[in-house]
Formats: C-alpha cells, sequence, structure tokens
C-alpha cells in the first residue's frame, strides 16, 4: 500500500471533476436516443481515432499488459504485435464500410439493428440474441474496469477493495449517466493523450536513471536471460526471477498473437466507426489510432522490465508494477497526474461500454418489445437508467470474481471477438450471406468461447487441452464454419455494398 498524501488526493479530485465538467457540458446536445449513441455522427478522425483506442485500451493497458510482462518475461509481446496488427487491419477493412453501411440500411444506431437491417431479418432473431451477447459479455468486460478502478483506489488510498470497487462505479455511473455519445468520445480523446504520455514518461525516467537502454538490456541479460526471450516463460520464485522450465511453443504464441482478431467485434470501438463523420475522415484516424497503439503498447511492455530492475523485492500484485513506479518516481502531484492515466484508461472503456450496454437495452429490448411508440425524451431516459442497472450487475460480478484484470478482459475480448468478429468482417463483403448464417455464426461462436473457458477451468487432467489455447480461436473457427453453411439456408438479402465512393459523393453533391 502507497502513502496517501494531499497533492495525489487533490490531482485525483481535479481530474474527476473535470472529465464531469465536460460530461456537464455536452450534456443538453443529447435530445434523443441517436444522438446520446452515436452523437449525430459527427466526430472527426483525431477524436474518432484517440477515443476508439482509449476505450479499447482500458486498465490492462497500464496494469493488465506491463503486470504480464512483469511476472513472466517478455514472451507477453507476441500479445503486443497481435494487438497493434489487429488494430490496423480493423481501421483498414472494417471502419469505412461499416460506417456507410450503417447509415445506409435504416440508419442503425446499434449493432444490433444493423444485423437486422442488413440481412433483412424479419425474425428479428438476429437482434435479440447480439443484444443478448452485447449485455453478457460487456457486464463481464465492464467488471474488469471495476476491478482495475479497486485496485488504484486501495493501493493508493489504502481503503478496503469493495468500498473501492464502490467508489469507481459511483464515479463512472456519473460519468456516463451525464455523458452521451459525443462527451464519452471527447472525454476518451483527452484521456487518451494522458494515457499515451504517462506511458512513455514512466520508463523513459527508469531509463534515464540506469544509464540508457544498453544499460537496461544488459542488467535484465545479467538477472536471467530468458527474460528477453520471446519464446521462454519466467516465474517470480522466493524473491528471484527464474526460468519456469516451458517453452512457448506454436500454441502458446498464436494464443498470445490471436488477441488481435478480437477486434473486429468490441462493440465499443465499432461504435466510434460508426460515429465518425464520414468514411472519408477514416485514413486520417487510422494513421493516428495505428500511431497511438504502437507506441503505447511498445511503452507498457518497457514497464513491466524496467520494473524488474528497479525494485529490490517482487511486487506482492505484478499488476501494480506502473503505479509502484509511479509513485516511487515522481514527487506527489506529478505522480497524481500520472496515475490519473490508470483512471483514465478505466473510464474510457467502461463509459463506452456502458453508453453501448445502455444503448442496446434501450434499443433493442425496450424500445422493440415493449415501447415501439417510445418519445425521445423517453428513450433517452431509459438508456441513461440503464447505465445504473447495468453498472449495478457488473459491481456485484466483481465481488466474486478473483481472476486479474487481464484475465477478466481475456475472456470478454474473446466472447466479442468470436460472436461478431467474422458476422461483421463478412456482412461488410459477402452478398450471398443470409440472417441464417450470421445467427449460426454469432452463436456457435460466443458458445465455444464459453464452453472452451468452462473446460480450461476444470481441474481435471484433461483441462490442458482447452486452457493453453486461447478461447476466441476455436470461437473464430467455429463462427466462421457456422456463417458458410448457415447461408446455405436463407433468402439472399437484397443490399447495396458498395463501399463509399468521395468522388462519385462530391459529384452527387
Amino acid at each position: 500500500m502507497f502513502d496517501l498524501s494531499v497533492p495525489i488526493l487533490s490531482t485525483f479530485i481535479v481530474y474527476l471533476i473535470g472529465m464531469i465538467a465536460i460530461g456537464a457540458w455536452l450534456y443538453r446536445r443529447s435530445n434523443s436516443l441517436s444522438d446520446y449513441a452515436l452523437g449525430g455522427r459527427s466526430l472527426g478522425p483525431t477524436t474518432a481515432a484517440l477515443s476508439a483506442q482509449a476505450s479499447d485500451m482500458s486498465g490492462w493497458l497500464l496494469m493488465g499488459l506491463p503486470g504480464a510482462v512483469y511476472a513472466s518475461g517478455i514472451g507477453n509481446i507476441w500479445m503486443a504485435g497481435g494487438l497493434a496488427l489487429g488494430s490496423y487491419l480493423n481501421w483498414l477493412i472494417v471502419a469505412g464500410r461499416l460506417r456507410t453501411f450503417t447509415q445506409r440500411l435504416g440508419d442503425s444506431v446499434s449493432l444490433s439493428a444493423y444485423f437486422e437491417a442488413r440481412f433483412q431479418d424479419r425474425t428479428s432473431l438476429l437482434r435479440l440474441i447480439s443484444a443478448a451477447v452485447i449485455l453478457v459479455f460487456f457486464t463481464v468486460y465492464v467488471a474488469s474496469g471495476l476491478v482495475a478502478g479497486g485496485k488504484l483506489f486501495n493501493s493508493i488510498f489504502g481503503v478496503d477493495a469493495k468500498t473501492a470497487i464502490a467508489v469507481s462505479v459511483v464515479v463512472i455511473v456519473v460519468y456516463t449517466f451525464l455523458g452521451g455519445f459525443l462527451a464519452v468520445s471527447i472525454t476518451d480523446a483527452v484521456q487518451g493523450i494522458l494515457m499515451f504520455f504517462a506511458l512513455l514518461l514512466v520508463p523513459l525516467l527508469v531509463v534515464w536513471q540506469t544509464g540508457g537502454f544498453g544499460e537496461v538490456f544488459s542488467e535484465l541479460q545479467l538477472l536471467n536471460p530468458d527474460i528477453l526471450n520471446a519464446r521462454r516463460s519466467i516465474e517470480i520464485v522466493d524473491g528471484s526471477w527464474l526460468t519456469s522450465g516451458t517453452t512457448l511453443g506454436a500454441i502458446g504464441i498464436v494464443s498470445l498473437a490471436a488477441w488481435g482478431f478480437g477486434y473486429f467485434g468490441q462493440p465499443h470501438i465499432l461504435a466510434r466507426f460508426m460515429g465518425i463523420k464520414s468514411a472519408a475522415h477514416v485514413p486520417a484516424a487510422r494513421r493516428i489510432g495505428t500511431t497511438w497503439i504502437v507506441v503505447t503498447l511498445a511503452a507498457a511492455v518497457f514497464i513491466g522490465l524496467v520494473g524488474i530492475l528497479y525494485f529490490d523485492q517482487p511486487l506482492e500484485d505484478p499488476e501494480m508494477v506502473f503505479v509502484a513506479l509511479t509513485t516511487d518516481l515522481f514527487p506527489p502531484i506529478i505522480a497524481g497526474i500520472i496515475l490519473s492515466a490508470v483512471l483514465a484508461a478505466i473510464m474510457s472503456t467502461a463509459d463506452s461500454q456502458l453508453l453501448v450496454s445502455s444503448t442496446t437495452v434501450t434499443e433493442d429490448f425496450y424500445r422493440r418489445y415493449f415501447r415501439r411508440d417510445a418519445s425521445d425524451s423517453e428513450l433517452l431516459w431509459v438508456g441513461r437508467f440503464s447505465v445504473v442497472g447495468v453498472a449495478l450487475v457488473a459491481y456485484l460480478l466483481t465481488l466474486t470474481n478473483n481472476d486479474s484484470v487481464l484475465g477478466i478482459v481475456s475472456y470478454a475480448w474473446a466472447g466479442f471477438g468470436a460472436a461478431f468478429g467474422p458476422v461483421i468482417v463478412a456482412s461488410l463483403y459477402w452478398k450471398r450471406m443470409t440472417w441464417v448464417g450470421a445467427l449460426a455464426g454469432m452463436v456457435l461462436g460466443a458458445a465455444t468461447v464459453i464452453t472452451w473457458e468452462q473446460l480450461g477451468a476444470m481441474e481435471t487432467p484433461p483441462n490442458a487441452i482447452f486452457a493453453d489455447l486461447y478461447s476466441i480461436i476455436p470461437g473464430l473457427v467455429a463462427a466462421v464454419l457456422g456463417i458458410a453453411i448457415g447461408s446455405l439456408f436463407g433468402a439472399k438479402p437484397e443490399v447495396d455494398l458498395t463501399p463509399y465512393d468521395p468522388k462519385a459523393e462530391e459529384a452527387a453533391a
């Protein structure tokens, strides 16, 4: 536990007030569910890129990934590389077409509505199942943010973990309740900038104190060469970093790199693509977003490495390495600003996820099945109060879940990636795909991830078969097979899949 200081507390308070102030400033610009969910599709490329990446990374970028490297070595670089490539490809092959088609096909404000319009599904099963998947996995995902927030407040201010998580819930809910899409996106962009500089500053200071990059790598080699071996795994035993005796094989490398495939199915990231002003802004946003993610992932990996050298004794909780370095290296006021980056990471993901969840509850359940003629004002307030409900369920989940931040995120990330990723990509490029194929891919992808995770958690010998391979891989295979076979059935939808053409649009204008 770190010492509580008035400057750190004051910095946190100022930061939180600033974020809430931005939400309050844009509060009156949300006059309908469409405004609240997508902000009138008015995001510029910089805001879209920074908010997408900040909402993507969450607390695991500053806690989960550095902690994993600190505890087990540089082998986690395969995960960072997969994520960087996956993010780039998501901007390249999904962003522009999704922005165009979600507006062209009924001006859809949610993924569930897009699926129904794209496949002309008269059964409403696609909308119902996709909405259920969003609520189930986002509740788990939000729980990871609350755990990260609880760890942060517990370490710095010494409060009980349950109380700390409760404080995180209140802060995030108040902010999201006020915000709406525009406020969430703008504050996420601000938070993305804060995260960027915080991740750079901490490892660079340790490198400077150590004597340069060459000295850092030399000392790590002396400590244990396998720390820098991307094929080997280390572990902390009796205060020392020892080689675990296992080699990271093809399954392990593929499992780590496969995190990148999850990008194509994350609703809170896809919402930024839907909310950008025009598909013409996507190339600029892609360059900004890719630069941000490559730099921050590299810095997060390096934080884990320099943490091994910096502390005489291993930390009790590896996921606190960024927080521990910050409080030890900087005076309280600077430490408070940097630690606000952790809070920024948590908030930038949780607010986006709660917003997508509230849109799902409101658009895909409340209006669809209970109040088709509900007014804009009524839907707006239902959306806001849905934020409170999802957050409460996520909070209850954290009280019975002892997993790490990275462990919780990996489950939700795989669920979304397998359930929605193949369906999204195929829906944008394959005209012959039917609603039956979309439904089969979605259900099989989600069900496979859930089943695989449960089998991997078993304590019987066969569990190693399932625990070694990341569940997103079998989930993706099942989803692709479901789409291919399912699309042999059902009517081919008559939809226009012509991508955005800026020259044609200018000529038409």
